[in-house]
């Protein structure tokens, strides 16, 4: 008995293929997105757009990647899980030359809204074919917990080299590196992993399709772009799409699904993680650069040591899940996540803050990544197989709309006061109070639950051990 709980599960051989493969594509798009971002200011300058139309290029990325990310998770149970991941390679390989290749802002625009699309499909079908392949329990949360590694390791790494990359070739390079990979990994796919089995009739639910996808399009352009009617339409649709999802008799989304407690906090949990430890960074990289007047370089740095040394969260976390339950752990990595962030509320003008941030950035990724492992085991937890399309869907979506909303929101807070180390300071101190509110949600929605319905039968909600 001790012996299962401390040892580590083992993969197959195949199983280690199937990882390779996934969690390599995973790794591939969260390195691309990273060194994008560094060499943005290159980028936009390089095909003629004014500096006040850059925030696009981040933009046109964003919107697809969040707003179609549920879609194409239920369309990869409905048609698919390795039809839908091939295909994001496909797309992938082609906006990356269109980038790549770009001579007009519209042109890059288009490369940049084809990444996002490639994303909301690569993600939720890597991701379900890996929930399906290793079934639930500690086999599944230390391939979860792999996955949340590379994902980190993945964003720190393309911040630390994507600077050096462009400087040595051409911003270019950001995205042209992407086609031997996509090439590699759309030769290995047909051989190592085999296709999910689909329903013999397939009945699209084409207007909830069309509301959700609409509605999350609206709101997050509504976020980027500070726009009350876009938050409206955005909010009318969601509504309409809720409407029909209870009405129809094939569903994009059952509302039950939707409804399940694992489902609704996990996911909850996973959008407070991911915005408030993205405005986090935001905040901290204004803070080094504008308020200490260091350079982008050394800011990479800063950020990157200590990205790296978090990689190891992942293993752990999912090893801590397989013995304590996703609730535990999920806390807990939000309220490493919530403590790290209090000591740079009092950081100065002065070159010692260094010494606050820097170990508190080593503990708050830590946190951050040990709470992405949770929050994606919380929400794909209980579910038929038929289903880890949507459930995946439903966390990348969460992912992706995280990231994009945390730094608007809390950047209008820091606006607010006349000295920008006191704006930045007020968004750390409502960074930390959304944080921990959001800990007392998540704990006491995901407490165990013993009742049982008979269209959704009862799992250990909390999965406590």
């Amino acid at each position: 008995m001790t012996a299962d709980t401390t040892s580590p599960p083992r993969f197959s051989g195949k199983q280690r293929l199937i990882l390779l493969i996934l969690l390599g594509a995973g790794f591939m798009v969260s390195v691309d997105f990273s060194i994008l971002n560094v060499a943005l200011p290159e980028t936009g300058a390089g095909v003629g757009m004014e500096v006040a139309e850059f925030p696009w290029i981040t933009a046109a990325y964003a919107l697809p990647s969040a707003g179609f990310a549920l879609l194409f998770g239920r369309f990869a149970d409905l048609f698919g899980r390795r039809r839908l991941f091939m295909l994001s390679m496909v797309v992938l390989t082609i906006a990356s030359l269109v980038g790549g290749l770009a001579n007009s802002p519209e042109m890059l625009l288009s490369g940049r809204a084809l990444q996002g699309l490639a994303t909301a499909m690569a993600l939720p079908a890597a991701l379900s074919l890996l929930t399906t392949t290793f079934a639930e329990g500690k086999v599944r949360d230390r391939a979860l917990g792999l996955n949340g590694a590379l994902l980190s390791g993945g964003f720190t790494i393309g911040a630390l080299v994507g600077g050096t990359l462009v400087s040595l070739l051409s911003w270019r390079a950001a995205f042209l590196i992407n086609i031997p990979v996509t090439a590699l990994i759309l030769a290995c796919t047909p051989f190592v992993i085999t296709e999910s089995r689909v329903p013999e009739r397939v009945k699209l639910d084409v207007p909830g399709a069309i509301t959700v996808t609409g509605g999350l399009l609206a709101v997050v352009y509504a976020i980027i772009e500070q726009s009350i009617l876009a938050a409206v339409v955005g909010v009318v649709l969601l509504a309409a799409f809720w409407v029909i999802e209870m009405k129809v008799s094939a569903p994009l989304t059952p509302v039950r699904t939707l409804r399940r407690p694992n489902v609704k906090w996990g996911n909850y949990g996973g959008l407070i993680v991911f915005s408030m430890e993205t405005a986090m960074i935001f905040m901290m990289t204004l803070y080094l650069q504008n308020v200490l007047d260091l350079n982008p370089f050394v800011t990479g740095l800063i950020f990157g040591v200590p990205g790296l040394a978090a990689v190891f969260a992942g293993p752990l976390a999912g090893r801590l899940i397989g013995r304590h339950g996703y609730r535990k752990v999920l806390a807990g990595g939000m309220a490493v996540q919530g403590l790290s962030t209090v000591p740079l509320i009092f950081t100065g003008a002065e070159t010692w803050g260094l010494a606050i941030l820097v170990p508190a950035l080593f503990i708050s990724f830590f946190g951050h990544v040990s709470s992405i492992v949770a929050y994606t085991v919380t929400g794909t937890s209980g579910l038929p197989d038929d289903e880890q399309g949507l459930a995946t869907g439903l966390t990348s979506m969460t992912q992706q709309v995280g990231i994009t909303i945390g730094i608007p929101i809390l950047s209008a807070i820091a606006a607010s006061q006349a000295s920008e180390l006191t704006g930045i300071h007020l968004a750390l101190v409502v960074n930390v109070i959304v944080t921990f509110v959001s800990i007392l949600f998540v704990w006491f929605g995901l407490r165990p639950r013993t009742t049982t319905s008979p269209a959704a039968p009862a799992v250990p909600v909390a999965n406590e051990a």
